[in-house]
């Protein structure tokens, strides 16, 4: 059975949970066969406390606009039923982790942490293996992939989870999956069967090229592994 993918992100009153700050916002996408669903949670917060300056220069939330919102309490039950057994995607997790623990425990200590339901997958940390040296924000991953169409005046957290969902799919790998069709007949790309692509439905799909700086990443890392193993990797073959 395929996993259950959850793609998460948060905005919040600050950068310290440990001095107080909240979650103002809480977006998440979920992930059917590694592609995004219509299926989400998104919910704005009341906090109960002022957000800092300097957070709503990133998010573009200030106070008035949660006024109305709802305090997490109030969202809790929905939150962890619609988290529970997936796995979770998100970007430098222990950040929203500590700030989404946080305010489980304040809702009421008869909550679990997040990660005794939950695996947790940081892509954060996926990027920095496969570009070390490199900048891994969001923003910079997304530049990368040549993921665009998105309005980035300010970050969200709905807005967020999914850039970082089509982030995900291409650092792990791109879809898994992909179905041809040819005179008719589908096939999937684990079936043995050779045949002949129409050429027209692949015209959609992005040509992602290496930057100099991932050629330069690539080929440090061959030469690392060739001087380790005393062997000539099957990458110079290409």
């Amino acid at each position: 059975m395929a996993k259950k993918y959850i793609v998460l992100d948060t905005e919040t009153t600050g950068l310290e949970v440990k001095q107080g700050h909240r979650v103002i916002e809480i977006g998440a996408v979920l992930l059917n066969d590694r592609k995004k669903s219509e299926e989400n949670f998104h919910s704005y917060l009341n906090p109960s406390r002022l957000i800092d300056e300097e957070a709503s220069k990133v998010h573009g939330i200030m106070n008035v606009d949660l006024e109305n919102s709802p305090s997490f309490d109030k969202i809790a039950d929905e939150f962890v039923e619609f988290i529970d057994g997936a796995t979770l995607v998100i970007h430098n997790a222990p950040f929203d982790l500590g700030f989404l623990n946080n305010e489980l425990q304040l809702a009421s200590t008869s909550y679990p942490k997040i990660e005794d339901i939950c695996e947790v997958e940081d892509s954060l940390l996926i990027a920095r293996d496969k570009f070390p040296s490199q900048k891994n924000s969001l923003d910079a991953l997304a530049k990368r992939f040549d993921i665009s169409g998105y309005d980035r005046s300010f970050h969200g957290a709905l807005l967020d989870a999914n850039i970082l969902a089509d982030v995900f799919v291409q650092l792990t790998g791109g879809q898994s999956k992909f179905e041809f069709m040819t005179n008719g007949n589908t096939f999937a790309d684990d079936e043995s069967s050779s045949v002949e692509i129409d050429e027209n439905l692949l015209k959609d799909l992005k040509k992602i090229n290496a930057s100099k700086d991932d050629l330069k990443s690539h080929e440090t890392k061959l030469v690392e592994i060739e001087e380790k193993h005393k062997i000539k990797t099957i990458w110079r073959k290409f």
